[in-house]
């Protein structure tokens, strides 16, 4: 069972879709998750950048996320660059 957290609301799909506006106006002062047979399977949320919306698709693109992943095994697998390393190398491709 999914807990309710404080300006959290949970609530059927059925009702989300009988009331949409009323749920985007409610997902602004908090996330509303939306259930289908008891089971979450969406999340309202408030988008107040066009910033927000950009790191959001960019969290769920599954390419993105693959280049993400493979790039932090690299970075356990040979310890990354090092700072100085880091801006040295900024340096030098101006």
């Amino acid at each position: 069972m999914l807990a309710q957290k404080p300006n959290m609301k949970i609530a059927p799909v059925s009702e989300v879709k009988a009331h949409f506006s009323a749920y985007l106006k409610r997902c602004q002062d908090g996330p509303v998750i939306v259930t289908k047979n008891g089971r979450p399977v969406a999340v309202l949320i408030s988008i107040l950048e066009d910033a927000d919306l950009e790191r959001l698709v960019l969290a769920y693109t599954p390419r993105f996320r693959r280049l993400l992943d493979a790039a932090e095994q690299r970075i356990q697998q040979t310890g990354g660059v090092g700072h100085e390393e880091f801006w040295k190398a900024l340096d030098t491709a101006e």
